[in-house]
């Protein structure tokens, strides 16, 4: 396969209500999904009625967002902070203990094994940065109807924070979506689809054993090395049928 150039990442500026956040390195797409999808993720928002303007200014590096639920970034920061494992150096509010007090995922729906590698394949085809660099992570939502959508990111928790915007600014329910990744479920990962309400969780490589212990928690379903007619389940939630007949490459109840 023949790569046509580099993966791109941009220091870009959160500014929130006047008051400068922090900055981030990302991808210069779907700029606006991650606004929305990191403001949710990390507590700053219940939805996106909560957004009153969302400004990008690409050249400036800064995304300006004002909230109409105002912004006590006293109280925000002095919250610990937890830094995040793999892809740069990231930030997250919100501890094991916090996520825990999230609502359990009561969603009945299941799905046969061969149509999450299905649509494992679907998604990988279709990541456009991914083919173009080759050093791309990517999320990818899976609807009801089968349909897919993809964000990409230079990071892999930015790529879900761009789902998790995109869900919300089409107000996608969660309850009958798919939620794949490229990335490593780190136990932060895992805390962002469950605040979103994501009752299946795929990903191309594993997850670690803080974020298996939060989703057996939390009843969501979590399947790794999804590639080939391989997979690993490390959940037992009764949401995934393995039609395929093969050994699992391992198996944590």
């Amino acid at each position: 396969m023949n790569r046509k150039g580099c993966p791109d990442e941009y220091p870009i500026s959160l500014i929130i209500n006047g008051y400068e956040m922090a900055v981030f390195q990302l991808t210069k797409s779907d700029l606006e999904d991650w606004t929305y999808g990191y403001l949710f993720s990390e507590g700053f928002i219940q939805g996106a009625s909560d957004l009153e303007s969302v400004d990008i200014n690409e050249d400036m590096g800064t995304i300006n967002v004002s909230l109409h639920t105002g912004f006590d970034y006293t109280q925000i920061f002095s919250k610990k902070k937890h830094y995040t494992a793999g892809c740069g150096r990231g930030v997250t509010f919100f501890s094991m203990t916090d996520v825990k007090s999230f609502d359990k995922v009561t969603s009945n729906k299941a799905y046969q094994l061969s149509y999450l590698l299905k649509k494992r394949s679907q998604f990988a085809q279709n990541s456009d940065l991914y083919l173009e660099t080759g050093g791309m992570h990517g999320a990818c939502i899976v609807d009801e109807q089968g349909d897919i959508t993809i964000r990409e990111d230079i990071g892999r928790h930015n790529a879900v924070d761009k789902i998790i915007g995109h869900a919300l600014r089409n107000r996608l329910q969660p309850e009958r979506l798919i939620l794949l990744t490229t990335g490593r479920v780190s136990y932060e990962m895992l805390s962002k689809a469950a605040k979103f309400g994501f009752p299946v969780i795929g990903s191309r490589t594993a997850a670690t054993k803080q974020a298996v212990q939060l989703a057996k928690y939390l009843n969501i379903e979590v399947i790794g090395y999804l590639r080939g007619k391989m997979a690993t389940i490390y959940t037992s939630s009764g949401r995934v049928e393995n039609d395929l007949n093969v050994e699992l490459a391992a198996e944590m109840h």
